[in-house]
């Protein structure tokens, strides 16, 4: 059924039917929405919704949850996504699948409530302690934002890891219409369980590892996994990029200002095409390389001061030009701004 959503609404209505039956969060803007639509709903399919006292108490919740076998998840925004850090560490070490939306707001500290994507290094660079990595998947549209809360539970349960979904204010509060038809989900052939089972025996961290050897086969494991994810797991998307000699990069709202920037800009007669990376981790370093192979130069912009342009110089490794453009602070780039940066009227900011 087509439907108007809010972003952070659409999240639930997403993990209900990915089988998500546990939410443990607390408010904050501008994710608030989420746990009001996590109370509302989940009750009504048999789940459980808890406010905890805190972001802290909240991830906890999700980790208990999580070794127990079920469909759990929890949402914040940067401060609180800092809080959880060490909680994300251990789910990620206990090998436990969950999902956790950050809907990212100015910073850094408190900062303010516009959108912005300054939690990029946070949730794409672990953030946390120890050798882990999380899921991270970015989506542009309300209907995403449904879509790929479904598509977080699937590679959290298939790889048991941790997925985040990484959008921002505006994508968080948009209101778009939504079709939540068609979506068949697969139970999970064998829960996972507290520790102590035959398949499940190593996947509940209680302790430290007292055993140097022992902790570093463990790690090593969660390495080939995530070298396998990969290898298999990258999504993006082209934009009028096959002839393109002007590239640009961005991901979220940031890739909705850049499509209309590409048509503008082929009106006036540049050739220019858009890559948005779906997947910030496993990064699609290899479709970008290929996309970039023909283009003069590459602009990153995103809604930071520099924090995505990183992984885009490595995936090109010195082949093409990588310019910056940045705004922060709950700033975001219009269509004349991108269109004047690309006919070089605009000083690059980095």
């Amino acid at each position: 059924m087509r439907q108007l959503c809010e972003g952070n609404v659409a999240v639930v209505k997403g993990a209900i039917l990915a089988g998500c039956r546990a939410y443990y969060g607390y408010p904050i803007t501008p994710a608030s929405e989420i746990a009001e639509a996590a109370a509302l709903y989940l009750p009504q399919v048999g789940g459980t919704f808890v406010q905890a006292e805190s972001e802290v108490a909240s991830i906890n919740m999700v980790y208990g949850a999580a070794a127990a076998g079920v469909r759990a998840m929890t949402a914040s925004s940067g401060p609180g996504l800092s809080l959880m850090q060490e909680g994300i560490s251990y789910l990620a070490g206990a090998e436990l699948p969950c999902v956790i939306v950050d809907v990212v707001r100015g910073g850094p500290g408190l900062g303010n409530i516009a959108p912005e994507q300054s939690d990029y290094f946070a949730t794409v660079k672990g953030g946390g302690h120890g050798n882990y990595r999380n899921f991270v998947l970015a989506p542009a549209s309300v209907q995403e934002m449904a879509d790929l809360t479904v598509l977080a539970f699937d590679l959290a349960d298939r790889y048991r890891n941790p997925a985040i979904l990484l959008a921002d204010g505006f994508t968080g509060q948009m209101i778009e219409p939504i079709d939540l038809e068609g979506y068949e989900i697969s139970p999970v052939e064998k829960p996972w369980a507290v520790k102590g089972t035959p398949e499940t025996r190593n996947n509940l961290l209680s302790s430290i590892y007292l055993e140097t050897d022992e902790l570093e086969a463990h790690v090593r494991e969660m390495e080939a996994k995530y070298i396998r994810a990969q290898n298999v797991e990258t999504r993006f998307e082209l934009y009028q990029a096959e002839d393109a000699e002007l590239l640009l990069v961005g991901f979220g709202i940031v890739s909705r200002v850049l499509r209309s920037a590409v048509d503008e800009a082929r009106r006036q007669g540049l050739r220019v095409g858009l890559f948005r990376p779906i997947s910030l981790w496993p990064f699609p370093s290899q479709a970008l390389a290929k996309s970039a192979a023909k283009a003069e130069k590459v602009l990153v912009v995103e809604l930071s001061n520099g924090q995505m342009v990183e992984d885009v110089r490595l995936a090109l490794n010195g082949t093409v030009p990588v310019e910056l453009y940045g705004r922060v602070g709950g700033n975001v780039p219009s269509v004349e701004e991108i269109c004047e940066q690309l006919s070089g009227q605009r000083t690059v900011w980095a």
